[in-house]
This record gives C-alpha cells, structure tokens and sequence, in this order.
C-alpha cells in the first residue's frame, strides 16, 4: 500500500470513529436544508468515511475507494460553504473558510489514490 492510500486510510479511520462517538461536533456543518435528523446525517457520513477508508486499504477495491473518497470530499464541500456562512465569531469564520481550500487537494489526494498513487 503506498503512503498516500495509508494516509487516507488513517483520516478517513480518524473522522469516521469521531462522526460516530461525538456527532454532535458536526452539527454546525449540517445545512438545514437537509432531509431528516443532523444525527442521521452526522452518522451516515461516518459510516461512508469509514467505508471509504475501507475500501482505500484493500488493494482489491482501492481505485474505486479513491473514486468514492473524491466524491465524498466533493458532497461535504456544501457543509463547509454552510459553517462559513453560519459561524458565530469572525475566528470562527476566518478558521472555517480557510478550510475550504483544501477540499481541493483532498479530491486530488483521493484521485492519486484511485490511479494508484
């Protein structure tokens, strides 16, 4: 497994685990435009962190996790747009837009993952 797959492996392991222990950390990020309950929301994007990770670390269903994990840094961009938008103090906001440029590289990182890098 290369490095970047293992990495991306890590986070998605990281961030999965804290969606499914701590949802309510990731209220803030779920517009209200969303169908249903935060909490579902919250756990379900736990669920699909973790199986991107999943997929990633088996060499058999890596390029399709790299695939599914640029989707997934993708679908959350609306989310980061939301806490932007929403943020209760200007460090808040300062610390939140300046997150929304990594969502770029991250889509990156997963398709290099997908390509076999």
């Amino acid at each position: 497994m290369s490095r970047a797959s293992r990495l991306l492996t890590g986070l998605f392991a990281f961030t999965g685990t804290v969606h499914l222990v701590r949802p309510r950390t990731f209220d803030p990020a779920l517009p209200d435009w969303l169908p249903g309950s935060k909490r579902a929301w919250a756990l379900g994007s736990g669920l699909a962190e973790l199986a991107c990770g999943a997929l990633v670390a088996h060499p058999r269903t890596r390029r399709l996790g790299g695939y599914a994990s640029a989707a997934l840094f993708v679908a959350v961009f609306p989310g980061n747009v939301h806490m932007v938008r929403t943020a209760r103090t200007p460090r808040a906001r300062r610390i939140t837009l300046l997150r929304l440029p990594l969502q770029l590289p991250l889509v990156g990182w997963a398709y290099l993952v997908a390509r076999g890098g």
